[in-house]
């Protein structure tokens, strides 16, 4: 059968067409800039790949352009909407009402639109997309795939905060946890690999413009960096990750920011963004090898927060057998895996600089003879990941 996989940004629509359950990527593509005169779309199939530069002013004329080029006798891969069995929908924020993937109704979408103050930069997003696919891709189930899923297995010891308990149990104040469809592909692949007696207690590491990480026991997710919102843990592209929430008041009471600056402050406007200038690790590498001491710094903080949620996760878990390297950074920065793993080798953890630096986009193990953890990069694919999941449900 063919899903299409969906995933709707705040400006931008990715998607994947793939057939299930050979789990053969048909296509692949992406807008990006919606609301704009000059907004960007790519479309692939196979080797062939098409870009445009065209006005996309919404999401619904955004799907127009895709569902055109599905169904486009040279570049299409559809002879009609109605090849499509599923639509798999990625939604950053479920709560505490999904713990698993479900076919969305009016109640879904009403759930869905209720957790919107606790993803604003998503879950609106998320569900634009699923009304328009619902209105071009009649017949389709439409699937929700929720990132907060995968770390609904987290102990209550684990995401209950420190407040009094009615805001707990009557407005679901609690740490959630995100990147869940990634932090679930990488390490089911980690388990098939090591298989399930040598990868018992493992951590992911998620490394983009998001990052977090997760310490799973067992194949379950028990402990998370990000919490109630996508905003703490590690440090981010633009996001500050953990900070005194005294630095708050004191942004709002005595420099006079409103709630929404001291947002920005440490939303879209911390983070290595904050620290540099610059938001992209690539830029910030090459500046730090040309001695640029901002940069240098931030590369010092960033992989010395990852070392801290390490030593944290290897104690929760009583041990560790792996850990792994994904997304964007993990599994392409050389450099940040190996000062995130510099200086752990009373844990067990020991790089191996020259099999760091091979580059590879299968599976493959970075760690010297001598360690006794494995250190895995592992390629994430969170769009099959949402195929396998929507693939499972109506099967």
């Amino acid at each position: 059968m063919n899903i299409l996989v969906l995933n709707a940004g705040s400006s931008s629509l990715k998607y994947q067409v793939i057939e299930m359950p050979s789990q053969h990527v048909k296509c692949i593509g992406l807008i990006e800039r919606i609301g704009m005169d000059d907004a960007i779309f790519s479309h692939q199939k196979e080797e062939h790949k098409t870009t445009e530069i065209v006005a996309i002013k919404n999401h619904e004329i955004g799907l127009q352009k895709i569902t055109t080029a599905l169904l486009d006798k040279e570049i299409g891969v559809l002879n009609s909407v109605s090849d499509i069995v599923a639509v798999g929908h990625r939604v950053v924020h479920g709560g505490s009402k999904f713990s698993k993937t479900v076919i969305i109704d009016e109640e879904v979408k009403n759930n869905i639109r209720n957790l919107f103050e606790l993803a604003p930069l998503h879950n609106p997003a998320n569900l634009t997309g699923i009304e328009i696919a619902e209105t071009i891709f009649t017949e389709a189930k439409q699937i929700a795939i929720f990132d907060t899923a995968f770390h609904q297995t987290m102990p209550k010891k684990a995401y209950q905060y420190a407040i009094k308990n009615e805001f707990l149990d009557k407005h679901h104040i609690r740490a959630y946890g995100f990147h869940g469809t990634s932090h679930k592909y990488v390490s089911e692949k980690a388990i098939a690999y090591l298989g399930e007696q040598n990868s018992k207690k493992i951590i992911t590491i998620h490394l983009g413009n998001g990052c977090s990480m997760t310490a799973i026991e067992n194949g379950k997710s028990v402990e998370h960096s990000l919490g109630f919102g996508p905003m703490n843990g590690l440090i981010m592209g633009t996001r500050a990750g953990d900070i005194d929430q005294s630095v708050i008041f004191y942004l709002m009471n005595s420099l006079n920011k409103t709630a929404s600056e001291a947002n920005n402050l440490l939303q879209k406007e911390g983070g290595m963004l904050g620290l540099t200038g610059f938001s992209d690790l690539r830029e910030i590498e090459k500046a730090a090898n040309n001695n640029d001491a901002n940069c240098k710094n931030a590369l010092e903080l960033a992989s010395y927060r990852i070392k801290k949620y390490i030593g944290a996760y290897a104690s929760i878990l009583n041990g560790l057998d792996a850990i792994i390297f994904t997304a964007g950074i993990g599994e392409n920065s050389i450099l940040m895996r190996k000062i995130a793993c510099e200086n752990l080798d009373f844990l067990g953890i020991i790089l191996d600089d020259k099999k760091n630096k091979e580059s590879s986009k299968e599976l493959r193990e970075i760690q010297a003879e001598n360690s006794k953890v494995k250190i895995l990069v592992i390629p994430t694919n969170e769009e099959l990941e949402i195929a396998k999941q929507a693939y499972q449900l109506l099967t």
